[in-house]
Parts: structure tokens; C-alpha cells; sequence
């Protein structure tokens, strides 16, 4: 692993290690600093420039001037922000374009001038890391994931936590409009010949695609745009071969300016999109995938999660995240763990995947409490709908805010949208975990000892609540009226013993 590092962070300013990434690619240029836990850091930058080192590839065989001169600047830029930013660990890669341009030397000469060590990725190792990627954002992936980047397309097979098969195409979305401007049928003919040739025809039967890049997180975004989608969260949206089919026929109708008016869709992803659903629809049917999953997570996430231990890859990236958060901005780091196990005893039917929801829930719970009291159930929401979890589908998401809403005083109604997300049963299963927080957070007013030394008990006609005799007093009027309206909720009634 090719690192550099910049001079040594000081205590007093860089708490945490800093983690850096140059991702030189065929379309893009960018630069990403991580800052937090190992298995999922919090993205302290962000920053690309579209460079297109890959446009014209096909043609010439070599990086245009003009897009050496600007990659040549993004890297001066990124350079130096890396190194005001104390970045700890460095890390830069180069991929198709940069491998395959005869003068693309010229680039790797240029970066090795600004103390950059480029390591440039060969189509393997390409892949796995944007296997690594999307099992690093979804652990349980099981299907094809496909990398499209702007000077070559990546396809492999993830299950079981692993990455398997793997191939490397020169099918960039960059690429695409020279294949097409062969004539009709060329870029089907290009395909099947291509998935025939290393053996993976019809490898994506009954199986999703997970779509990793720009061009197809942007064709997400059109697919949002056109149904009127309530969550602008493009991570784990799913699309259908048929809609994606669709798309491409309503792309070939509109002009460039309607789809740059699209929101989070730039002019760049824009000029290419009609290319990148052609691709993808042609695909899909010589795969034999019939949905879409997109990622958003890829190569850069999937080197830093093959670089981790075991022990910490297998760690949920959703709970991690919602516990560190929790850390920053609640009042006590260890609530949200002590206040979910004080409630499970009262959902001891919920199936794996709900308690997870619950426990993350119970890590937001205090995410509210600095906002003003008029809005905390509205800060809920945001944060369990717009947060940048990974690990978490739309519905999951949904299920949080509901929790986190009714929590934070919002009620027991269903705020938009998260009607539309999931389903009346499991929005009210999150209300009665949102009632059942607001209870342990007012009797013990946020603190360990108390829920520590009581505990909740359901027997199907009584909610009982047990607290030590000296904790007596905390059973104010407050709390006994929100023991009461679990209560009611749960179909019970409510009782105190201590």
C-alpha cells in the first residue's frame, strides 16, 4: 500500500488519525479525507474535478493536453489541501485511464513532482476494491456489482461478505459513444461478446445489479426526479430493469438543459447520461439481472475496507455510525445502548433486523435535545432521513424518524413522508419504540444510573415498571404520564412497584 505522510498532526488539533484518498479516474478527479471509527469514518471533505481524462481514449489511444492540464492542477490543489488538513495517511490511485493512455506517464510524473505516490490499480484489483465498497455499505450484498467508471466497466460477484469473480471491461461510459457510433446494434453486439467471451453470460440470473459510479448514481437521480421520490438518499434506491429501459427512451427526447434544471444532477453526469443507460440497459439483459441497486459506496470506501481487520469489517456500519453520533452530540455516550436495553423487554418479538432498527434509534435518541423544543421531533427526522447511513434501506430509515419523532415529542402521528416509506404495522411498531424512549429518558433524565437500577416488564395486561424504593421520587407526574401513554399504546395497563 503506497501511503505518504505529511508532517506529524498535533494532539491539540487532530484528535483523530485522518484518512485521505486522491482517486484519480477516467472522468473524475477527487479528493475525500475520513475522520472517525475504522469501520465507517465520517467524510471530512469532498472534493472532484471532472477532468474526462478518459474522453477520446478510444480514438487517439492518449490523455487530451487539456485534461492533463487540469488534472495536473486538481493534484497541486488537492496536495496541498491534504497537507493544511494534517491528513495522517495519503493515499492516491490511478485507474483505466491513467493505465491504458499512452502518455499517461506524463500524469504519474506530474504527481510524483507534488511528493504523490500513485499507485496505479490494475483492472483487478479495480474491482475488488468496489466489491469491497459496496459490502462495505452493504454487508449483505448478494449479487453482480457493476463499476462504471469513465474508462472501464468492473463486475463482480459478491456474497457472503466476500468478493468472488471479477472482470475488467474497456466499456467507460467514455467509451460508449464510439461503440454506439458503429451503428445500430453495436453496443449490444459489443457486450453480449464481451460477457460471452470471459464467461459471464446470464451470471447475473435472478440476481440484483449494485451500481457503482457517477453516471448511474445520476441516472438514480433522474428516476427520482420522474417519480417524484420523497427521500433524495440515492444509497440502496432500487430500480427496475423495465424503468431503467424507460428512461432511455425518455432521455433520447429531451434536451441537455432540461436534464441540468434536474436537481444534484450535473451538467457533466447530464451529457453522458444517455450513453450510461444504454449501457446499463444492454447489460442488464446479457446478465440476466432484472434490479438495480444503487451504491454509494465504491472503490475509494472498498480500499479502506480492505485494508481493515476482520474483526472490525464484520462490525455493523449502521450501528457504528449512529453510535458515534449519538457520542458527538448527545449529552452521555453510553444512553443510547443502556436506554435500548431498557425498552427490548417489551419487544421481544421483534425479528433481528427491527431490533437493529430499534438500538439505532435508542444511539439517536439525544440527537434532538440541543435544538430548539419547538422542532426537536422535526430534528429527528432529519436525522434519521437525511443522515449519511449506509447499511439502511428507505423503509429503515423511516422507522428511525418515526421512533426518534414520537420520542422527541412529535406524538404518535406519522409525519411525511414517512407514510410513504413503510408500511401502517411497522410505523407503529416505531411509534410504541418512540414512547417507550421517551419514558426511560424522562425517568432518568438521560443518566445510566437510574435505568440501571430499574427495569420494564410486560406480562400482556400490565406494563410494570420496577425502580429501586430510593428512586421513588423520580416517578413524578411526567413520567407517570408517559408510562401511561405506553401503556395505552401497548394495550396495557400501567403499574409502579419499587
Amino acid at each position: 500500500m503506497a501511503t505518504l505522510l505529511f508532517r506529524k498532526p498535533k494532539p491539540e488539533t487532530v484528535a483523530e488519525p485522518r484518512t485521505g484518498i486522491i482517486d484519480i479516474g477516467s472522468n473524475s478527479i477527487r479528493l475525500v479525507v475520513y475522520q472517525g471509527p475504522e469501520r465507517l469514518p465520517a467524510i471530512l471533505f469532498n472534493e472532484k474535478v471532472m477532468a474526462g481524462l478518459g474522453r477520446g481514449l478510444a480514438e487517439t489511444g492518449a490523455i487530451t493536453a487539456s485534461a492533463l492540464d487540469v488534472a495536473s492542477d486538481a493534484l497541486a490543489r488537492f496536495a496541498a489541501v491534504a497537507r493544511e488538513m494534517e491528513v495522517t495517511r495519503l493515499r492516491t490511485v490511478a485507474t483505466a485511464a491513467v493505465r491504458d493512455a499512452s502518455n499517461g506517464k506524463v500524469l504519474l510524473n506530474t504527481a510524483r513532482d507534488l511528493a504523490l505516490d500513485v499507485e496505479l490499480l490494475s483492472g483487478e484489483q479495480e474491482a475488488t476494491a468496489a466489491g469491497y465498497g459496496v459490502l462495505s455499505a452493504i454487508p449483505h450484498a448478494d449479487g453482480i456489482v457493476g463499476d462504471l467508471g469513465g474508462g472501464s466497466l468492473e463486475l463482480i460477484r459478491v456474497r457472503g461478505g466476500k468478493v468472488h469473480e471479477r472482470v475488467s471491461f474497456p466499456l467507460g461510459v467514455l467509451r460508449i459513444a464510439a461503440v454506439r457510433a458503429k451503428g445500430q446494434g453495436a453496443l449490444q453486439r459489443t457486450v453480449a461478446k464481451s460477457l460471452q467471451e470471459a464467461g459471464w453470460l446470464r451470471k447475473g440470473e435472478g440476481l440484483p445489479l449494485y451500481l457503482v459510479g457517477g453516471s448511474w448514481r445520476a441516472l438514480a437521480r433522474l428516476d427520482m426526479h420522474l417519480g417524484q421520490y420523497p427521500l433524495p438518499v440515492i444509497h440502496q434506491y432500487a430500480m427496475s430493469a423495465d424503468a431503467i429501459a424507460r428512461m432511455g427512451r425518455t432521455i433520447s427526447h429531451v434536451n441537455k438543459a432540461w436534464l441540468r434544471a434536474i436537481p444534484g444532477l450535473s451538467a457533466a453526469r447530464s451529457a453522458n447520461l444517455g450513453d450510461a443507460t444504454a449501457l446499463l440497459t444492454v447489460l442488464l439483459k446479457h446478465l440476466g439481472s432484472d434490479t438495480t441497486i444503487v451504491s454509494a459506496f465504491g472503490l475509494r470506501e472498498g480500499l479502506l475496507y480492505g485494508a481493515l481487520d476482520p474483526a472490525v469489517r464484520a462490525q455493523d456500519p449502521l450501528i457504528v455510525a449512529t453510535r458515534d453520533e449519538g457520542r458527538r452530540h448527545g449529552r452521555f455516550a453510553e444512553h443510547g445502548d443502556l436506554l435500548d436495553g431498557w425498552i427490548a423487554p417489551l419487544f421481544t418479538r421483534d425479528e433481528p433486523e427491527m431490533a437493529r432498527l430499534r438500538l439505532a434509534a435508542c444511539l439517536l435518541a439525544d440527537v434532538g435535545w440541543r435544538a430548539n423544543p419547538e422542532f426537536r421531533a422535526e430534528r429527528g427526522v432529519e436525522v434519521a432521513l437525511h443522515g449519511n447511513w449506509v447499511a439502511i434501506d428507505a423503509r429503515g430509515r423511516a422507522l428511525v424518524a418515526q421512533a426518534l419523532y414520537t420520542s422527541l415529542g412529535g406524538g404518535i402521528e406519522t409525519p411525511e413522508p414517512l407514510g410513504v416509506l413503510a408500511s401502517p404495522a411497522d410505523l407503529k411498531r416505531a411509534v410504541h419504540w418512540g414512547l417507550a424512549m421517551r419514558l426511560g429518558q424522562r425517568m432518568s433524565g438521560g443518566l445510566a444510573g437510574p435505568l440501571q437500577r430499574s427495569s420494564l416488564a410486560d406480562d400482556g395486561i400490565t406494563l410494570t415498571l420496577h425502580v429501586s424504593p430510593t428512586d421513588l421520587a423520580l416517578y413524578s407526574e411526567t413520567v407517570e404520564r408517559r408510562h401511561a401513554s405506553l401503556a395505552t399504546a401497548l394495550g396495557r395497563k400501567a403499574l409502579i412497584t419499587g
